[in-house]
Order: C-alpha cells, then structure tokens, then sequence
C-alpha cells in the first residue's frame, strides 16, 4: 500500500480515535502520516503519546509519523484520507437533547439520530459539516472522507450539501452486530462453530440506524426461512423486563436481543438491521413507556451516565495491554486500505442514493452495501422491502431532509415542521412548540 496521510477530525478522542490507531497497528500493510486535529488541542497532543505507545507496543514503530496539527489548514493539506469524528459541543448540550423531551413525555432510547433530540444534535452538528466540507474542498478536494459522527445520515448529507463534488460516506458498525447476532444463529442452526460475521451475507436497505435484512446466507444457505419462524414464535417475545433490569443495574446500556429487529420481520416482512435501541425510536410504538420497552429487554441509556463517561474517558491513561491490537469489528483502516488500492470488499455504506434504493429520491444519503476499490465506490442495488417498510423508511427520510434543508437556511421555522414530523412527537401542536423553543436554546452548540 502507498505512503498515505490521514487526518483525523476529532483525533483528541479517547476512544473512538484510540481504536483506529489500533486497527492501524493491526494492518501492517498501512504506513504514512498521521495527522491528529480537534479543537481541544492538548487532547491531540495528548494522543501524539498514545499513538506512539500503540506503535510501539505492537511493534510497529516507524510506520507512522503522528502528529498533532492546531491550524485545520495546515491539517487537511495533502491528506488522501480525512476520519470525521467528533462530539457536536459538550456532552451538557445533550441534557435539551435527551432530559427536556423526557419531561414532556417523549421517551428516546439514545436521541442521536432521529426524535427530537437527533433532530437537535443536527442543528449544532450540520454547521460544523458544512464548514468541514468547504476546508476539504478547499485544501484537499481529492481526499476520501470517512464519517463517523451521529446523526450520520444528515452529517454524511451536509458534507454533500455544502460540497457536492467530495468523496465521502458514512461508516456505522450497527449493521456489523446484525450480523454477529446472524453468525450466533448459525451455529445454533447448523450445529458449527460460531462463524465470522463476514461470512454472513445480507441485503441491505434503509437509512443509518433505520436499515433492513431482506435477505440473508451462509454458505448458501438461506437464512431468511429461519428467521421468519423465529420472528413468528411468540417465545421469542417473552418478557425481557427482568433482563432489561440487570442491564439497567449493571449499566449494560448497549445490550439488546435482537427482539425489536425480530419483531419487524413478523409486522412488516424484514428484519431490522441496527441494534433494537436504535430502531425504536424510528416508530412511535415501542417507546410508550419504559416499561413497554423495558419488555423486549432495551434500556434507555440516561443522560447522566453520558456525562459521567464523557468525564472518564477524557481522564483515562493506557496501560500496554490496553493498547494491543487485534481483529476488531471496525472497518475504517480496511475501507482506506480499499480506497488506496490495496484491496477491495463489500460493506455497507452511507452514500447518495445513486438508484441503489429504489423507492427513495436520488441523492438522499442512504444505506446499502457497496463495491470499495481503488479511488471508486460502486453501490449494488438493495432489494426492495416490502411496501409496509418502504413507508416506513421514507417518512423518516423525508423529515431528515427537511431537517437538511433548515439547517442549510438557518430557518428555524422550518425546522419546527420536521419537529413535528418526528414519529416521537406524541404531544399538542403548543406543547410540542414549547419544548421546541427550550430546546433551541438548551441544546444549542457549546463547548
């Protein structure tokens, strides 16, 4: 593989960027530059020494130059590859996103993608996008850009937005568990060892955090008929409440079983492909109550415990074994290995609708897979779901456009109409502008 050079926007993080510069370490076939940027510019230079500590420990030192850049000019110059992840303002700014809907009683299981603390996370974040893509256009037009930051679909789209010629998408690993929780029915199934997830093909088609399995083998071997039977026993719906309490206690927050996703398959002919705490918040049925979503064994993870993480990662140090790198389930240094020319892989991606997904407008960022090889991201065609989940899918399509679209003009009356619009929003037209304008201001970009 060529000398590449990465920047990395939000390189301060002390996790998510921690992870990449572990699955670097993993591909040997990677070497170049590393250029860490973020605001915060003690945390980038903080993570200067844990890269090196990474490198080291794993015995690859000299494959990377890290380096910490303050001028974002200075950082993006000459990059074949930009890593876009970063916290839209502090993590107080999500108390108007997740604490204010709650006093009005709407429920939301993370409030980073859709309802309306994702609809709020979007307006401090799509400016922040925007101005990414024009310093990208400006000094690095040629470069591949990975997004990772949430909401993704309209994070990926304001890039679009603001610079329609970049080379961008958006990687999630939602889709990744989908497919873990695929590779552990197999083995039940067909009585194997657990397989790899990779080994587990899909259909794929949706938006981010909103996608569907309408077809799925192993080996050939079609899954979709023992999933249907699985989605049809009502055993598989028994109460999760006690499950649901021991994550609660145990701060299991990310855990699920796949009962939500299932449950889809058996209302609507196709399985959810994100894990059941993101898919709820898409309809207006499983966040009722605590206890109804409490009883598919998926807990809400509280705002507060977001604010205590946010303060432990920020003051975590590295011990050796901490830093050893291994086979993750990350696909971003496999994705730039790709790109550069080194190899080439099915995934699925965040992309403009190019005609992948029939049933949405051309040009919405959707999620399908997609063909990833040198310079080139050729999107294979999705099977249509069935028409019930097409619905589905576009209403939540349409308002993430209108949000796009508000943003885009700073028009804060057109964002209360996709306010509006949100399946989530289960309260009076006054109400509902009420909790809009406190949230404007609680949830306003800060750091």
């Amino acid at each position: 593989m060529k000398e590449t050079r990465i920047c990395i926007i939000g390189g301060g993080s002390r996790l998510w960027a921690i992870q990449f510069m572990k699955d670097l370490a993993y591909n040997t076939m990677t070497h170049g530059t590393l250029v860490l940027y973020d605001i915060d510019k003690e945390a980038a230079r903080n993570n200067v020494t844990v890269a090196n500590q990474i490198l080291k420990v794993n015995d690859s030192e000299g494959r990377f130059n890290i380096v910490a850049i303050d001028d974002i000019q200075e950082a993006l110059t000459g990059c074949d590859l930009v890593i876009i992840s970063v916290e839209p303002g502090n993590t107080e700014c999500r108390f108007g996103d997740l604490k204010l809907p709650e006093e009005y009683g709407i429920l939301q299981s993370v409030g980073d993608t859709t309802g309306p603390g994702g609809i709020m996370r979007a307006r401090r974040s799509l400016p922040l996008f925007f101005d990414f893509a024009k310093k990208i256009e400006q000094y690095c037009p040629d470069a591949w850009v990975i997004n990772y930051t949430n909401p993704m679909t309209l994070c990926t789209a304001a890039l679009y937005k603001a610079f329609p010629g970049i080379k961008a998408l958006g990687c999630c690993h939602e889709v990744f568990h989908t497919q873990n929780f695929l590779a552990e029915k197999v083995a039940q199934w067909f009585d194997v060892p657990v397989p790899d997830r990779r080994e587990i093909k899909i259909d794929l088609t949706g938006v981010n955090h909103f996608t569907f399995v309408t077809k799925a083998t192993w080996k050939d071997k079609d899954l979709m008929p023992k999933l249907i039977e699985l989605a049809n026993n009502a055993e598989t719906y028994a109460d999760g409440t006690e499950v649901a309490q021991e994550r609660y206690k145990n701060e299991k927050w990310f855990d699920c079983d796949q009962k939500i996703a299932l449950s889809f398959l058996r209302d609507f002919g196709a399985l959810g492909a994100a894990g059941d705490r993101h898919l709820s918040e898409f309809v207006p049925w499983f966040l009722t109550s605590d206890e109804n979503l409490q009883s598919y064994g998926v807990i809400r993870t509280p705002y507060e415990w977001r604010v205590k993480s946010a303060k432990e990662k920020k003051e975590r140090t590295y011990k050796d074994e901490d830093l050893k790198a291994e086979l993750s389930d990350e696909e971003g240094v496999d994705i730039m290995r790709c790109l550069m020319g080194d190899k080439s892989m099915i995934t699925n991606i965040n992309r403009p609708n190019e005609g992948q997904i029939s049933y949405l407008p051309k040009g919405r960022i959707v999620e399908s897979n997609g063909v990833l090889s040198e310079d080139s991201i050729r999107p294979i065609v999705a099977n249509d779901p069935p028409l019930s989940v097409q619905n589905l899918i576009k209403q939540v399509s349409d308002v993430q456009q209108m949000v796009l679209d508000a943003v885009w003009a700073e028009d804060d009356e057109a964002l209360f109409s996709a306010f509006l619009s949100d399946p989530l929003m289960n309260i009076s037209r006054d109400k509902a502008r009420e909790l809009f304008d406190k949230m404007l201001i609680a949830s306003a970009l800060k750091y």
